[in-house]
């Protein structure tokens, strides 16, 4: 039976892996392993050439699980992720051809640049784990998990993703620049020709990666830093700069996301930090301002900060215990 122990050892394997060619961004590697462990998927949205591509490949390379990539433009169908049926004269009959979605790990870069037809294919994916082809239900194979980027300063040419589909992301990332250090040493790793990326080697397999995932649903959250958490959940709903606030399932992804990020911490218990941690991308993409918030150029991500700021917290006691 694996514990918290194993899974801050999993954790250190793979932020170590992926410190090899993405520099200066620890923060971001462990909410993304948060979101791995906790069966969510992930968004990473930032400006081009700040690494969400390297950051998503050495995030692969690091796990021994069945991997494929979908490079999103406006002609990609639905066909193309999903998998279709060909006719076999042979045979006589259609034989299912599968998609690239039908593996473990799936990276969809530049989502936001398919049309929202196809964007809806990864729908019932994310949310069910399974998809529909020909009207037959086909589960996807377990562990599954998507990563996908985005643009969000380039509007020409890309499609918005709908309110629906964001929710289904259990974090929305930003990566930012790095520091001076960190690009420099960038620099010194890519002078030769091949990419670093491609000597990883992966720290876990499907199997160990499994027990993990159950493990961190056995976190405990005692009572007060639950009651905490949905007092941050409930303000954005009465928040007048917020037309809407976070859904349930925005409750549970903060709850499940708190639980893997006390266990990469070492600990077999969730503390308010690990909630304050985790609060902004989980509700990044799951608000929507209000006209006036929109006009006056206030972001969601200031609205929440403000709101962390102004929840009263719960004083220190033993979190690992019941009340």
């Amino acid at each position: 039976m694996k514990d918290e122990q194993d899974i801050a050892l999993f954790a250190a394997k793979i932020r170590e892996n992926i410190e090899r060619v993405f520099l200066g961004k620890t923060s971001v590697i462990n909410m993304l392993v948060a979101a791995f462990l906790s069966r969510g998927h992930v968004l990473l949205e930032d400006v081009p050439g700040t690494g969400k591509t390297i950051l998503a490949r050495a995030f692969a390379a690091s796990l021994n699980l069945s991997f494929s990539r979908i490079q999103c433009t406006p002609d990609l169908l639905p066909a193309d992720i999903l998998g279709v049926s060909v006719w076999q004269q042979k045979e006589g009959q259609f034989v299912y051809r599968p998609g690239p979605v039908l593996n473990q790990f799936v990276l969809v870069d530049e989502i936001n640049r398919a049309t929202p037809r196809t964007q809806s294919a990864l729908l019932e994916a994310m949310a069910e784990g399974q998809i529909t082809v020909d009207g037959k239900k086909i589960p996807l194979p377990e562990p599954f998990f998507v990563l996908a980027t985005e643009n969000p300063v380039e509007f020409e040419g890309t499609f918005p993703l709908p309110e629906a589909q964001k929710d289904r992301f259990l974090l929305s990332l930003n990566i930012g620049y790095p520091d001076i250090s960190a690009e420099k040493q960038m620099l010194e790793n890519q002078r030769r020709i091949s990419h670093p990326v491609t000597d990883l080697r992966p720290a876990a397999d499907a199997v160990e990666i499994a027990q993990l995932q159950e493990a961190v649903t056995q976190i405990h959250i005692e009572n007060t830093v639950r009651d905490y958490l949905l007092a941050l959940v409930e303000n954005t709903r009465k928040n007048a700069s917020l037309r809407i606030g976070v859904s349930p399932r925005g409750s549970l992804a903060l709850y499940r996301s708190a639980q893997a990020f006390a266990a990469i911490q070492k600990r077999n218990y969730v503390t308010p930090e690990d909630v304050k941690a985790m609060a902004l991308p989980v509700f990044r993409q799951r608000v929507l301002l209000s006209s006036e918030a929109f006009v006056r150029g206030i972001t969601a991500g200031r609205i929440i900060s403000s709101l962390l700021d102004s929840v009263e917290v719960p004083e220190y006691r033993n979190f690992h215990e019941n009340p």
